[in-house]
C-alpha cells in the first residue's frame, strides 16, 4: 500500500513538473499576441452584437458546447451551456429587460497556442431621453479555448 502511495505521489510531481515546463516555456511572438487580441476583440464585438439584437443563441453559441463549461456570476457556479442559456433566457424573454452590452478589452494572455486568458470589462447601459445611461459595469475574465478555428468561451467570471 505504502508504494503504491509512493508511486502517486512521484507520478503526480512529475506530472506538475511537466505541466509548469509546458506553461513556462510557452510565450507568443508580439505578432502571434496581437493576432489573437484582435480576434478576441472580434469574438467580444459579435458576443456584444449578439446580445443586443436579442439573439441568446448566438450568444451562448460563444461558449464552448459541454459540461465542463462554466460560468461563475453573483449566483455561484454554472456547470455546461444548458443552465448557462437557461440564465440569461429571462432577460430574452418579451418584457425581459436586457440592457445594451459592449465589452471594454483589458488584457490578452496567451498561456498555450489555443488557450487563452482574457480580461474585460462589461458594460450594461440603457438608452433614455436621448442618451445612455450606464446601468452595471464590471470585470469579466474569460478562459478561452480555440476549437476548429473558432474561440470559445471554457470559462467565464464575471461580476
Amino acid at each position: 500500500m505504502r508504494q503504491r502511495a509512493a508511486r502517486l505521489v512521484v507520478a503526480g510531481a512529475l506530472l506538475a513538473v511537466a505541466c509548469a515546463r509546458t506553461a513556462a516555456s510557452y510565450h507568443a511572438s508580439a505578432a502571434e499576441r496581437a493576432a489573437v487580441r484582435d480576434q478576441i476583440g472580434a469574438m467580444l464585438v459579435r458576443s456584444a452584437a449578439n446580445w443586443n439584437r436579442g439573439d441568446l443563441d448566438a450568444f451562448v453559441a460563444d461558449y464552448l458546447p459541454g459540461d465542463t463549461t462554466t460560468f461563475v456570476g453573483g449566483r455561484g457556479i454554472l456547470r455546461g451551456t444548458a443552465p448557462i442559456r437557461s440564465a440569461y433566457a429571462p432577460r430574452f424573454a418579451p418584457g425581459g429587460v436586457r440592457d445594451s452590452l459592449s465589452f471594454v478589452l483589458l488584457d490578452v494572455d496567451p498561456l498555450a497556442p489555443d488557450v487563452v486568458n482574457v480580461i474585460a470589462r462589461y458594460v450594461l447601459a440603457r438608452h433614455v431621453a436621448g442618451r445612455d445611461s450606464v446601468t452595471a459595469t464590471g470585470p469579466t475574465s474569460l478562459v478561452m479555448r480555440r476549437v476548429e478555428g473558432r474561440w470559445r468561451i471554457v470559462h467565464d467570471h464575471s461580476s
